[in-house]
């Protein structure tokens, strides 16, 4: 264990897009960080601890948490980034598509964020975070995503009873939920279709993502809140 009072940020899905630009960003601010995806390779950073795993498996929660604990000896924050969008038809979902969406955006989100909280109340406090979608709030009939909506749509539901369950605790919990965002997910030749779905006229930057995680890490007021980070697409068209 070699921490010194530094806070520590456990990011998941952290090995590419928004998770690899959340852990730039917690290091830049002097966090240490335990990055998790399934294919993520191991750090040169000494402040961060990579662990490979299928955060949809509960054992991968299990793994993450404690190596965090025993290498930094708490867990200050918990960002649930890790998340699949399948955008078709409601009837074109299969099973397998249904299984790994609610596998990865909801049950990878459960075990992990019982743990971290377990951890954050033995310290007296701390902070948890989903990335969700403004498409919950606002549907959008060229983007058929009705998974997306169920799974993340759930999170911000938790998202807020956690904020509330947790108030007097000194836990907070809030979510960013995201517009389209410039990540390898979106192949170049689609990104002017993309941004013309927010009002603003382009798409999001990593940063933006990352900037807003890190305001809500700095807001010691605020819990229980879902900040769109999507060009105006919530606001209306």
């Amino acid at each position: 264990m070699t921490n010194t009072g530094q806070k520590v940020a456990i990011i998941t899905g952290a090995s590419q897009g928004i998770g690899a630009g959340l852990v730039e960003a917690y290091r830049a601010h002097g966090w240490a960080v335990v990055a998790t995806s399934r294919a993520i390779a191991e750090s040169q950073d000494a402040d961060v601890l990579t662990i490979q795993g299928d955060i949809a498996d509960r054992a991968t929660a299990e793994r993450v948490v404690a190596a965090g604990v025993d290498r930094f000896g708490r867990v200050d924050t918990l960002v649930n980034n890790a998340g699949i969008f399948i955008s078709k038809g409601f009837t074109d979902f299969t099973e397998d598509d249904y299984d790994v969406v609610l596998g990865v955006n909801v049950a990878g989100f459960f075990r992990i964020s019982q743990l971290a909280i377990e951890q954050m109340l033995r310290q007296g406090g701390g902070h948890i975070v989903q990335i969700t979608t403004s498409l919950v709030e606002h549907p959008n009939s060229n983007v058929p995503s009705v998974l997306a909506s169920l799974s993340k749509g759930g999170l911000q539901a938790a998202t807020k009873a956690l904020a509330i369950e947790y108030a007097s605790r000194n836990i907070r919990s809030n979510a960013v939920a995201l517009g389209t965002i410039k990540t390898p997910m979106h192949p170049e030749e689609h990104h002017e279709t993309l941004a013309g779905l927010h009002p603003m006229g382009r798409m999001g930057e990593i940063s933006d993502i990352t900037d807003a995680v890190i305001y809500l890490e700095n807001a010691p007021f605020v819990t229980g809140v879902i900040l769109p980070v999507d060009g105006g697409q919530t606001a209306g068209h």
